[in-house]
């Protein structure tokens, strides 16, 4: 009996590791207190190709915004950042480069952003938003620290 046709037909029904299990990183409470700003991100942690976030932003002049997002492994393996920012409609972005400590998702077809960039930078969260805005480019940074669940910026 040849081992040949067994170690092929294995090796025909492995899977990929699933995209989201190395986004660990990524868990937990964030805080952001810069420019006069308190933005806030949670994510759960990987769950079986599976992370729900949400985030909260209050500006300088008390404005609130949210946005619910989560991140999944479809059923053909592709990996999507899915988010629904302050009640819009929800927004997919394909997960198109992954390291040990960063992940860029992209959209080239939605309005702004067209780029969203995670990376962990020791123990704090980087986050970016990238694009184009009539033809301009345009981005924003946030700088997050991990903080206990729903701390608040110090207030002056």
């Amino acid at each position: 009996m040849s081992l040949l046709p067994a170690l092929a037909a294995a090796l025909l029904t492995t899977t990929a590791p699933d995209p989201v299990a190395g986004l660990g990183w990524m868990s937990g409470y964030w805080l952001d207190c810069s420019d006069g700003r308190e933005a806030s991100e949670t994510w759960s942690d990987p769950r079986v190709g599976l992370m729900a976030g949400h985030a909260v932003t209050v500006s300088p002049q008390g404005r609130v915004g949210f946005e619910l997002a989560f991140i999944t492994t479809l059923p053909d393996g592709v990996a999507v950042y899915v988010v629904k920012p302050s009640g819009q409609d929800e927004v997919r972005f394909a997960l198109t480069e992954q390291g040990e400590d960063f992940v860029v998702f992209s959209n080239p077809d939605n309005d702004f952003p067209t780029h969203i960039r995670y990376e962990r930078d020791g123990e704090g969260l980087r986050a970016r938003i990238d694009g184009e805005i009539a033809g301009t480019p345009r981005s924003v940074e946030w700088r997050f620290d991990a903080a206990p669940l729903n701390s608040r910026c110090p207030s002056d």
